[in-house]
């Protein structure tokens, strides 16, 4: 109905002629008890049938969403590629405006999509696991919800992610399930511990996590090895596909990660993360309080 409208606004509305203005006497006057015909929303509905001319597209992707959602994604998303990417995650993943307007500043789609990702997946999965797999991870993670000060370190992050959980597994994205934190594992009588262990409900494999706050190093890569190694055959069931090992680095060199992971047969793959103290102040204050998106997730929930 809003494209309907908005197209015949294109139509109809010249310089000066107040054909908006009058419409949306005309409107609220026929149809009293229907809200959304003020003019600021007419004025939208013109942009939304000029932006999308394609009416299939408004029926068939657009319609997923609300509208309010629509026209966070028209103002503040630039492409037809890039927003029906937005438009088809908010419907999968049933964000509100809050978690998708968080989304958006925090160029998820650049993150996800377009990023150059470290990881050997294609060399150790099959290629239907391979892709998905590739399409869960993110370069880099934010977790601006953890706020450390000074030289911080791998357990204070991890101890800062399990008070805000529900937060990491947000920004972790649709499908993780959280399994624990410092995941034991014994080998030959001795205990090894994992930093943190999800199961991936669509990828349908455990994903052993481990935190760095310094640089990556060869090393780490050989000790994730280990722990998939361990986790497929102690823990994985015969119904699970392959471990996934993930590795959070402060930073990278891309180079030596993929050096590192060149003949490592387990699949890994290896992306920076970013904590408050990480994000420039300017962009901080765009962002939203996560007090605000967990009051918004309540209210779906």
């Amino acid at each position: 109905m809003y494209w309907h409208i908005g197209k015949i606004i294109l139509e109809n509305a010249k310089w000066g002629n107040k054909f908006i203005d009058n419409l949306s006497i005309d409107l609220k006057l026929e149809f009293p008890t229907i809200k959304g015909f003020s003019i600021r929303n007419l004025k939208n509905m013109k942009k939304f049938a000029k932006e999308y001319p394609d009416f299939k597209f408004v029926q068939n992707v657009s319609a997923q969403i609300t509208w309010s959602d629509n026209l966070l994604i028209l103002d503040k998303v630039k492409g037809i590629e890039k927003r029906k990417w937005y438009i088809k995650e908010t419907s999968k993943n049933g964000w509100g405006y809050n978690v998708l307007d968080w989304q958006i500043k925090s160029n998820l789609y650049e993150r996800q999509v377009i990023t150059d990702k470290t990881t050997n997946f294609q060399n150790t999965l099959p290629d239907i696991q391979s892709d998905l797999a590739l399409q869960t991870i993110k370069d880099p993670y934010i977790f601006d919800f953890i706020s450390l000060k000074g030289k911080v370190k791998e357990l204070e992050i991890e101890k800062a992610m399990i008070n805000k959980i529900k937060d990491v597994l947000i920004e972790l994205g649709n499908g993780f399930a959280f399994v624990g934190s410092q995941y034991k594992l014994t080998v030959s009588e001795k205990d090894y511990f994992i930093d943190l262990l999800f199961y991936h409900l669509k990828l349908k494999c455990y994903i052993v996590v481990e935190l760095k706050a310094r640089e990556f190093e060869p090393t780490d890569a050989g000790q994730l090895n280990f722990y998939l190694s361990a986790i497929d055959d102690l823990v994985k069931d015969e119904n699970d596909n392959p471990s996934i090992g993930l590795l959070l680095c402060k930073s990278k060199d891309k180079f030596t990660a993929e050096y590192a992971l060149k003949d490592i047969n387990k699949p890994i793959g290896v992306s920076e993360y970013r904590i408050l103290q990480d994000i420039p102040e300017y962009l901080q204050a765009q962002l939203p309080k996560i007090e605000d998106i967990e009051l918004h997730i309540q209210e779906i929930e």
